[in-house]
């Protein structure tokens, strides 16, 4: 399994980025291996992290090449106020059953 974390501080969100977020959501969830994703927000700094999960490098690629999503990276300096992206392979998950785990083991 593969997580993708994408990290990053907010500018003034608008109509446009609200639809592309919402439409790249639904593309990453129609693909073959899609796993699952979080978000996170670090109240101390204000960086926001949405980590995606995939079950393989490949299934991450096609969400990277999707039109939508090329559109929002092409158009982010308009909404964020800078970014990273960290790709991982996620060795194992491990906790108590109370939180649901992408990988168990």
């Amino acid at each position: 399994m593969y997580a993708a974390t994408f990290i990053f501080a907010k500018k003034q969100f608008d109509d446009e980025f609200h639809r592309l977020d919402q439409t790249i959501a639904e593309a990453a969830k129609s693909l073959p291996g899609y796993l699952g994703e979080e978000a996170w927000e670090n109240t101390g700094n204000g960086l926001v992290s949405n980590v995606y999960y995939w079950e393989s490098l490949e299934s991450l690629q096609a969400l990277i090449r999707h039109p939508v999503h090329q559109q929002a990276k092409a158009a982010q300096a308009n909404w964020l106020d800078g970014y990273k992206v960290v790709i991982s392979e996620v060795v194992r998950t491990y906790g108590d059953a109370r939180i649901d785990h992408l990988l168990a083991g």
